[in-house]
């Protein structure tokens, strides 16, 4: 009996570290282990910003056309919008990418963005690998993530 429990509670264990730290999205969760080894898109955006509403199609495209196992898109409110307010900004400009609920500045080390748009890209490791300020594509979000 002693043993059984011993493998019961390795195996617990085990499961729980497998699934990584949680990070709660609109809608779900998901969690770091899976963004580990992968690329990672964080755009800020606003309703207010103008470049922000031009590039958000960019984002979903390189959202729905990221290959398994490709990067990591996801998104932050830059006005910290929660609840039903997010949901209605999010319809409003047609974002697809998930919306992260909380900003992960701190977890990922790197400052608030000080101006709008702002793409933080992080590398295999979850490590602050570019900043880019300013409208983004397709284009060069992906030179960012190849570097």
């Amino acid at each position: 009996m002693k043993q059984w429990c011993l493998l019961a509670l390795t195996a617990f264990c085990v499961a729980g570290c497998s699934r990584g730290e949680p990070i709660a999205l609109v809608g779900g969760e998901s969690n770091l282990q899976q963004w580990r080894d992968r690329g990672v898109v964080i755009n800020y955006w606003a309703e207010w910003c103008g470049p922000c509403r031009d590039e958000i199609p960019e984002f979903n495209d390189l959202y729905r056309n990221s290959p398994a196992g490709g990067p990591i898109v996801v998104g932050v409110n830059y006005d910290g919008l929660r609840g039903a307010d997010l949901q209605e900004v999010i319809e409003r400009m047609d974002i697809d990418f998930p919306t992260l609920l909380e900003d992960p500045r701190q977890r990922f080390g790197y400052e608030r963005p000080s101006m709008m748009p702002t793409t933080i890209i992080l590398d295999g490791d979850l490590l602050v690998k570019e900043v880019l300020v300013g409208p983004q594509t397709a284009e060069s979000i992906g030179q960012a993530l190849a570097h």
